[in-house]
């Protein structure tokens, strides 16, 4: 016997905002049948551009044109087509019923539904189909399989189809008179998948707002792959709305952080395992750096530690193309922010770094000579609203030079150098790359005797790719003498590197 009009409906509240149109449909279908009324069945359109036409012939006029994936009220059939209702445009007419699926709703078609959702789970541009056969699976599961493991996969599913229809869109936000993605934008919604838009690194993201993910993780059924999938999605950054104060979004990036401990577990595939690292060095990262501003350095250096623990448990063999894109922007982020790691210790040399308070709240830096009166005025003075890495400064050995790790914001490092020339004392500053501040890094990596030339390595995001190349820099105006994409290509790298930085950076990865 088929479930009555309130069981129907107690599915959709299990299965959050789903199949809002399927579940009108199907209640209709079962209302009906409860009368004595004709028992109705439900149709899925098949196919894309399915003409809903005013009589049984394909000389018929065209009254609209159907997508696949939405739900029909099947009332009678005609020769090769069937009666239907549409309950959405209000209105009938009829369909070959060779482009619709008949749904019953009963467990006997259940392993159908979920065979049939597994296969076109994986078709790209099949999203409402799927999303469709998903409500129609909640619909068919029994209860108890609901919160087993069939109920899981199903909820996956949903995630899964939902988030390639929000890159489909994203893809497409530059063509909004694509009448297939519009529709299937609209059908998604209709069955109440949620898609909203973020704007990040200039870029705007169309995103799923994740409620079958979320879902997901509270099902003990779900497998250690299936949090995995949930947790890295609803950990996308480019999908967060970022909140205004530094402490929420600290707060914020613990949350995660915690999600993604929770979803790493020892059975999981090696792949995803370095899946989830890569994501857990990425909010580690930006959790030490939050810590730092604040002035909390200890638990900056644990954050920091984490997030270089996290890349370094990476195997890279494991790794498919999508995912080394991603870990070579998480271990830029990482490596930006390495110093928050490292023990404060007293600059040596001729040279020495101190740090000030503004009184406008930014930090200055002064370069001072260790033999110089404590009330001597500094050589040279720069301040910046971000983070000082004062444990970075490495002055040459002949005292006429310094350099200095500074970030100025979140994710990007730049290089610092105090020199003296015939003007007296000055700073310069070395960007990670001559692009609006993203993500990337510029880095001390040693200097050549005589202290006239010093090694730099610089990484940054560009375009969506990780471009990085050793350099060696002339101190007096700070350009490139030569640049190579390999540090073994530059003699000088292999010659005078500096020994912390050959064995800390993440630019040797």
């Amino acid at each position: 016997m088929g479930l009555g009009p309130k069981t129907r409906w107690a599915r959709y509240l299990w299965a959050g905002t789903l199949a809002i149109a399927l579940a009108a449909t199907l209640y209709t279908a079962a209302a009906r049948a409860a009368t004595s009324a004709p028992a109705a069945a439900v149709g899925l359109v098949t196919r894309d551009k399915v003409a809903l036409r005013a009589a049984p012939s394909e000389s018929a006029a065209s009254q609209t044109l159907l997508w696949r994936g939405e739900a029909l009220e099947i009332r009678g059939a005609r020769g090769d087509f069937l009666q239907v209702w549409d309950h959405h445009r209000e209105r009938g007419g009829y369909v070959r019923a060779t482009q619709l699926m008949r749904v019953a709703g009963d467990a006997a078609e259940a392993p159908q539904l979920l065979a049939l959702l597994d296969f076109v789970s994986e078709q790209p541009g099949a999203e409402p189909l799927g999303l469709a056969l998903a409500a129609a699976a909640i619909q068919a599961l029994p209860a108890a399989a609901l919160q087993g493991p069939q109920g899981a996969a199903v909820m996956d599913a949903i995630g899964r189809q939902a988030e390639r229809l929000a890159e489909r869109a994203t893809a497409g936000a530059g063509r909004a008179d694509d009448p297939l993605l519009t529709a299937h934008l609209d059908i998604a919604r209709r069955h109440g998948v949620q898609l909203i838009t973020r704007e990040h690194d200039s870029r705007m993201n169309v995103c799923y707002d994740g409620d079958a993910f979320r879902r997901l993780l509270a099902m003990p059924a779900a497998s250690a792959e299936h949090k995995a999938r949930a947790a890295l999605a609803l950990t996308r950054a480019e999908c967060l709305e970022q909140p205004a104060r530094i402490a929420d979004r600290e707060a914020l990036d613990e949350g995660l952080a915690d999600l993604l401990a929770r979803a790493d577990a020892p059975s999981l595939p090696p792949h995803w395992r370095a899946r989830l690292a890569t994501r857990q060095a990425e909010v580690w990262s930006r959790i030490a750096y939050a810590r730092a501003q604040r002035d909390s350095a200890d638990t900056a250096r644990s954050a920091a530690q984490q997030a270089i623990d996290a890349i370094g448990r990476i195997e890279k063999a494991e790794l498919v193309d999508d995912d080394l894109a991603r870990f070579h922007a998480a271990a830029v982020r990482v490596n930006a922010v390495r110093w928050a790691a490292a023990p404060a210790v007293a600059t040596t040399g001729r040279l020495t770094v101190a740090t000030r308070r503004a009184d406008d709240g930014q930090t200055c830096v002064g370069l001072r000579d260790p033999k110089a009166k404590a009330d001597a005025p500094a050589l040279a003075e720069r301040c910046s609203w971000g983070q000082v890495w004062a444990a970075s400064a490495a002055p040459n050995r002949e005292g006429t030079a310094l350099a200095l790790a500074v970030q100025p914001v979140d994710g990007w490092r730049e290089l610092w150098v105090f020199k003296k020339d015939a003007g007296g004392w000055g700073v310069q500053v070395l960007p990670p790359a001559a692009l609006q501040p993203g993500t990337g890094y510029a880095e001390f990596a040693g200097w050549e005797p005589g202290g006239q030339r010093l090694l730099v390595a610089r990484e940054a995001m560009a375009e969506g790719k990780t471009i990085r190349r050793f350099e060696v820099v002339k101190l007096a105006t700070l350009t490139p003498e030569r640049t190579a994409f390999d540090a073994e290509a530059l003699g000088p790298f292999s010659r005078w590197p500096d020994a912390a930085w050959k064995r800390e950076s993440l630019a040797l990865r």
